[in-house]
């Protein structure tokens, strides 16, 4: 292209200037378009994927909307103090709440159990069979047999990696675990767990609350669940449990009643950090792209001295030669931000069906518009930033002395 005596080159010149010059250097724009992809790719994937692993988290939430948890405990820092156990007091002053429609008090503690020959450590969980059942029977189902009744003092239901993990050989309904040299029948094997039910039930083993104070011989209640009416009362409720719990221990913060809302909060915090550190991790591939395009750049500066003094002499402003630099570094960020996104949601796809499979989670990734947007954005600072002193070096160049480099 040649230009003849023109004060200002036109925008739509530049632009073809631009596209020449990166189709000459292919090998080297691809790579650089390569460098930037890696970057936004890394964080479109990683944030979708925590979007998508937030959503599948709080949904099951919501379906839990109207339980309250109760621990005899606190939280300091980020490590969970047991306190004590809850008294037969504690729960006839809980269920005397105005508001409340079910409430299950609960037992329980490690246990060694046996299963033909092999031992493993076992939690057990104990509580009214009605109550307990009404909690986690029909959210996650029971596979095999049935749920405890209340005259099942030797019976017990299984959690699904009780069943097919813990010990050699499957367990089914009717075979015998010793738990505690006791001798118990399996009445039920529960289905495999959704993620927000697999820690309570999975690896559990559930009996009847005279049968898990005898095996564990205590009395004590470490645990109440408690259901209510209205959601919208739950934070009110809430604090009235603490408030009964505490004054009959004596102790400001012996209780902790946890509604839903309250862990949705804590688990969209806990996600923001975690995105927060995946974006930071992600932002080191966007530096090291950073610094291709500066070198890819000076380079081309470099090789193109003679043409940008030949320019210059024949009225081309240093402002346009600014101009076409940057322009050029921008069309290699904005490919680079567009195959990135694609490669972004493509990965994301592929973690979450492999994050989900490995831990046995069902999530999909959440491919949101405001991270493309905002990765497409990034794309195009990074390559700004990363182009403007190569632009500078060769918008300040010397007509003459460009002219004459060869």
């Amino acid at each position: 292209m040649v230009i003849k005596g023109v004060k200002q080159i036109p925008m739509i010149d530049k632009f073809l200037l631009a596209y020449r010059s990166i189709r000459e250097r292919r090998t080297r724009s691809i790579l650089t378009v390569l460098g930037i992809a890696v970057g936004i790719a890394a964080i479109v994937s990683l944030m979708s994927v925590g979007y998508g692993m937030e959503e599948a988290i709080t949904g099951e939430l919501t379906g839990m909307a109207d339980m309250i948890s109760v621990v005899p405990g606190k939280i300091t820092g980020h490590a969970y103090v047991e306190l004590g156990s809850f008294t037969d007091r504690d729960v006839k002053d809980v269920q005397r709440i105005s508001g409340i429609k079910d409430i299950t008090a609960m037992t329980y503690d490690a246990v060694e159990v046996e299963y033909r020959n092999k031992r493993a450590p076992i939690f057990v969980l104990g509580g009214d069979t009605k109550e307990l059942g009404g909690f986690y029977v029909e959210p996650v189902g029971i596979k095999e047999g049935r749920w405890l009744r209340e005259n099942d003092f030797k019976g017990c239901v299984i959690g699904d990696r009780v069943a097919n993990d813990f010990f050699d050989e499957v367990i089914h309904v009717n075979d015998k675990l010793i738990i505690n040299g006791e001798k118990f029948i399996v009445v039920g094997v529960f289905e495999k767990a959704s993620t927000m039910y697999a820690a309570d039930v999975d690896p559990h083993i559930f009996l009847t609350l005279r049968a898990s104070q005898e095996v564990l011989q205590t009395d004590e209640v470490k645990y109440i669940m408690v259901r209510i009416y209205d959601l919208e009362e739950a934070e009110g409720i809430a604090e009235e449990i603490e408030e009964r719990i505490n004054d009959n221990h004596g102790l400001d913060d012996f209780a902790m009643a946890m509604t839903m809302g309250s862990m949705i909060e804590q688990i969209g915090d806990v996600f923001n950090i975690i995105r927060g550190v995946l974006v930071g991790i992600a932002a080191i591939a966007l530096v090291v792209a950073s610094i291709g395009i500066m070198n890819t750049m000076l380079m081309s500066v470099m090789e193109r001295t003679h043409e940008i003094g030949v320019m210059k002499a024949i009225g081309a402003k240093s402002s346009d030669v600014l101009s076409l630099f940057l322009l050029e570094s921008s069309m290699v960020s904005l490919v680079g931000g567009m195959v990135g996104c694609v490669l972004g949601v493509v990965a994301a796809k592929v973690i979450s069906l492999g994050a989900g499979t490995a831990l046995g989670i069902e999530f999909g990734a959440v491919v949101k518009p405001e991270v493309l947007l905002g990765g497409m954005a990034v794309a195009m600072i990074v390559g700004v930033l990363s182009g403007f002193y190569p632009a500078r070096k060769a918008s300040r160049m010397s007509p003459v002395e460009a002219v004459r480099y060869e």
